[in-house]
């Protein structure tokens, strides 16, 4: 058996065989291997640097006694650095877990989606978890910015989490039976250790002394930076880290101070990484520099073809993440379609395709080269100084006499006639693709060892070929090929395409399934084949997991696993919260929809089914394990207790902590059921209560679980049924089409939850613009609309004032400004949400007065469906339009009835008086009440001349009008309302 040690000293082996030095592990206390200088330090500047250490990995806060089985606060991480990137450090890393006896190919190892940062030190990067059968193993990052600078070159970091690749070797479920030595287990080496260093952690450390030594380890660390000395002055930033952290897992920090420290703690990280940049920079370097790879040549130009072929373009990359592929492959077949188009090369439509790690575009039939084509340059009118017709030949380098004439626009110009010969495909083909490449994005972009590229993850391969030519594309170090790289675990990962024909059926033969939609149901298909007849998948309800897993593989391959039946005990969400989310495992359920123990995984190509259906269930297992411990934990927790770890826990820095915002929501949602008449018991004891579950370790672990876990702890607690299910609802809706408030108290407490965050951050970091929105304001906006339009007793509150009110209650102030823009951004969500539900757009704009009061909008538009094609309705519409478009927008209603003398308008007065304005919002009293006003109206408009000579008959008749514009005012926008 493969010891823990022996697996440290061949990991070390192996690295060290890579070029990378061997050094020891920091002298103090460390959070990551990240946080050694011989990481976070010699990351910074150009010198090449590649090291392989041992990193003692210490977290309070995961302090648990020793007595969860994958949970400690002292793990073992075995750090990489390879700066720069070598071009493969993907194949270097795989090569690495066959040093342990790994195989690769028996096994199902995957890089999934995983972006790292760290705000305290300034630094992130882009990259993945690597998954061993589901487990995750490795941290695979590269690094973008350390300090706050950015990275020139980029390093890749590579960390390894030990106890949990040991374990799973191993096959134990403890990590104190992992066999460290021979004959040694690990609870016999560090057992003591994790207990005591929890004791100390968790109640014996001192609050006081931690916090003078926070104080003392950050003067010293700025006055080591003020003597110019980074070394050292990184240890002590590392020292005041260790004391937060100490503070933090004793759950002495408060809001105030996590804000504060993270400010701190960056600042001197920041002003530690200029220094060391510095000081190498006067050292003279003297690691050397990393020199820039050379630009790539493209391949030699084919000969001249005649016949039309296929053209095939494979952009090669290291794992996408699903949401970046899937937009990668819209902006292939627009760019390249747009590119074709600017051409004059006849050709079929674009087809693309997307796996996570290629982009392809295939076009059947590309004409040999362009047509020929003649050219007009357009000189001088006809009759022009002979001089300005000399210079315009001599500038298109021809004789006067070679000009001609054309007519351009009806006038008479000389020109000269061009013959462009038309380019061949290969050569146009060459500056397209290129185009295509350089013009690639991501949501968020990195960089790799090609300094002219930038995207979501590295590109290392182009594949380009017109029939059996290569298109001779070069961009940066990348010169497209003939050559495509096919699964790793392929007998031959890497192979020549005869020519763009066969480039799809090569791919296919490889296993490779090229188009998403294909993936899609072959996953579908072999899900539902493994668990027939016993259970089913919800196809429909998982659509958006499945989406997910069709971009995590290009082969994929299902298989079915099983856990114990015991922890069908544990709450349904926690074991699919558990499954979709960290796992991406389908859950199994029976035909009346109950949980099954089974799930559904999907490996990526061919691999040792048993072998990979074992470590799958061994890590459900663990997690569920994990689970099943908070669980307990919390179940032994009084929701007063967790709602008290609240104070604890930051909300931002400038709206104070999770406590202070779970009592405005209380306030605020008491203080709109007063306004309403809605007020209740069930309302005030579950104000009380709201939110206390975010004290609860199970939904630390698991966010998404928030409501959920509290209806469940508020019932275990004793909590009446409705209150329990009104602090659930106060989560409702968590996104676009979930379930929404089923109680009074429970929407009450979900608008005032949404009302408090939108004004709270539209004040503090302002409302969210294009796409990014890192607080989910827009959905909470919507969230807000929904509940108030699901709700008729909540027709007469208005959204605004809500805003209002919760602003009262902000610890920052909130400007009138800031209100008006969020009530802007309301009505804009408002009517986009309606446009999107199939609403007349003039409709829609026409109704949108009433905002501020959703369910209003919403009756309105019902009504006008029926009310557009009812005859009286639309002659009061015209007639109310009518009068605004005649009278000045600036007239006020009213008049001297005793001006009016005119039978006409005489009648129109005794009609406007008769009307009773209580119709409120609603279009069908309103049509009844003002429907007498039709005919009089249309006779005043015949009889009348409005605009009369006497100012005071004129303002008379003004006046009048404007008295029947006015009776439709702030019910509709009418001049938005086609009829």
């Amino acid at each position: 058996m493969l010891t823990m040690q022996d697996a440290l000293a061949r990991l070390t082996a192996y690295w060290t065989a890579q070029g990378c030095l061997t050094v020891q592990p920091m002298n103090t206390e460390v959070g990551a291997g990240t946080l050694n200088p011989a990481t976070f330090l010699r990351v910074l500047g150009p010198e090449p640097w590649r090291v392989v250490y041992v990193e003692p990995s210490v977290r309070p806060d995961d302090s648990r006694y020793g007595e969860n089985p994958n949970r400690l606060q002292t793990h073992t991480q075995l750090q990489v650095i390879l700066k720069p990137d070598p071009g493969n450090p993907q194949e270097l890393y795989l090569g690495s877990l066959e040093a342990l006896g790994i195989d690769v190919k028996a096994h199902d190892v995957r890089f999934v989606e995983d972006n790292w940062a760290s705000p305290a030190l300034g630094a992130w990067g882009l990259g993945w978890e690597v998954w061993l059968d589901g487990l995750e193993i490795t941290q695979f990052t590269y690094f973008q910015q350390a300090g706050g600078l950015n990275l020139d070159p980029v390093s890749v970091e590579i960390t390894y989490g030990i106890e949990r690749i040991i374990m799973a070797l191993q096959d134990k479920t403890h990590f104190k039976d992992i066999e460290y030595g021979d004959g040694i287990s690990y609870g016999e080496v560090f057992g003591q250790s994790e207990y005591e260093m929890s004791r100390y952690y968790l109640d014996d450390a001192d609050v006081a002394a931690n916090r003078q030594l926070l104080e003392i380890y950050a003067a010293e660390a700025q006055r080591l930076i003020d003597a110019g000395l980074p070394v050292p002055a990184h240890t002590y930033v590392l020292k005041c880290s260790q004391a937060f952290n100490v503070l933090d897992a004793r759950g002495a920090v408060s809001t105030a101070d996590r804000a504060a420290e993270f400010g701190r703690m960056r600042r001197l990280a920041g002003d530690v990484a200029k220094l060391w940049v510095a000081r190498r920079d006067e050292l003279g370097h003297p690691l050397g520099l990393v020199s820039p790879l050379p630009p790539a040549a493209a391949y030699s130009t084919p000969a001249e073809r005649t016949a039309a072929r296929t053209l095939v373009f494979e952009i090669g990359t290291e794992e996408l993440p699903p949401a970046e592929a899937r937009a990668a492959r819209a902006y292939l077949e627009r760019a390249l379609t747009e590119g074709l188009a600017g051409t004059r090369l006849e050709h079929d439509e674009v087809r693309t395709f997307a796996t996570p790690r290629r982009l392809i575009a295939v076009v059947a039939s590309v004409a040999a080269r362009e047509a020929d084509h003649v050219r007009t340059v357009k000189g001088p009118k006809v009759g022009s100084p002979e001089k300005a017709v000399e210079g315009f030949a001599r500038g298109q380098g021809v004789t006067v006499d070679a000009l001609t004439t054309a007519v351009l626009n009806g006038v008479q110009h000389h020109v000269v006639e061009k013959h462009e010969a038309g380019g061949a495909a290969a050569t146009v083909l060459a500056g397209v693709l290129a185009k295509v490449v350089s013009g690639l994005r991501g949501a968020k972009n990195m960089r790799w060892n090609d300094p002219q590229l930038s995207f979501s993850r590295p590109i290392r391969w182009l594949t380009a070929l017109w029939g059996d030519d290569v298109v001779p594309v070069a961009l940066g170090t990348l010169a497209a090929g003939r050559q495509t790289r096919l699964l790793r675990t392929s007998e031959t990962p890497v192979v020549e395409i005869a020519s763009a024909e066969t480039f799809m059926e090569t791919l296919a033969l490889a296993g490779i399934v090229a188009d998403p939609e294909d993936r899609h149901d072959l996953i579908v298909t072999g899900a539902q084949d493994h668990v027939y007849p016993e259970g089913r998948v919800d196809v429909r309800g998982e659509a958006a997991l499945i989406e997910q897993i069709s971009f995590l593989v290009e082969s994929p391959t299902p298989l079915l696993g099983t856990f114990d039946e015991s922890y069908l005990s544990l709450p349904d969400a926690v074991l699919t919260t558990v499954m979709r989310k960290h796992q991406r495992y389908l859950p199994v359920r029976d035909a009346s929809g109950q949980l099954l123990p089974m799930f559904v995984t999907v490996a990526n190509g061919p691999v040792d089914v048993e072998l990979v259906r074992a470590g799958n269930e061994a890590v459900l297992r663990a997690r569920y394990e994990d689970a099943a411990f908070f669980y307990r934990a919390d179940r032994s927790t009084s929701p007063a207790d967790m709602r008290e770890r609240l104070t604890r826990l930051t909300f931002t820095d400038k709206l104070g902590s999770m406590a202070d915002r779970a009592a405005r929501i209380a306030t605020l949602a008491s203080s709109v059921a007063s306004s309403l008449g809605l007020s209740s018991a069930t309302l005030n004891r579950a104000a009380r209560l709201v939110k206390f579950d975010l004290g609860s370790q199970l939904v630390t672990e698991m966010t998404s679980l928030a409501g959920v876990m509290a209806q469940d702890y508020a019932l275990h607690a004793g909590e009446p049924r409705d209150v329990a299910a009104a602090i659930y609802e106060a989560e409702l809706p968590r996104h676009t089409g979930d379930a929404l408030p089923a109680s009074i108290p429970g929407a009450l407490l979900s608008l005032a939850d949404r009302l408090d965050l939108v004004t709270g951050l539209a004040a503090t970091v302002g409302l969210p613009t294009g796409s990014s929105d890192p607080f989910a304001v827009r959905r909470a906006v919507l969230g807000l609309l929904a509940v108030h339009r699901a709700h008729p007793a909540l027709a007469d509150f208005s959204l605004v004032s809500g805003l209002a009110t919760a602003a009262e209650q902000q610890p920052v102030p909130v400007s009138a400004e800031v209100l008006s823009a969020a009530g802007e951004f309301l009505a804009r969500r408002l009517e986009q949400a309606l446009v999107e539900e199939g609403r007349p757009v003039d409709r829609v704009r026409a109704a949108l007065v009433h905002y501020d009061r959703p369910s209003v909008v919403d009756a309105l538009l019902s009504q006008l469906d029926g009310l557009v094609s009812n005859p009286d309705f639309v002659a009061v519409a015209a007639a109310i339009q009518r009068a605004r478009r005649i009278v000045p927008a600036d007239t006020t209603a009213g008049y001297d009835p005793a001006v009016l003398q005119e039978p006409a308008e005489v009648a129109l007065h005794e009609a406007v008086s008769a009307v009773k304005a209580d119709f409120g919002a609603d279009l069908l009293a309103f049509t009844a009440a003002v429907g007498p006003l039709v005919a009089p109206l249309a006779r005043f408009f015949d009889e009348v001349f409005v605009m009369a000579e006497d100012p005071s008959l004129r303002a008379a008749r003004l006046g009048l009008l404007a008295t029947v514009r006015d009776l439709g005012a702030g019910l509709l926008d009418w001049p938005e309302l086609r009829l």
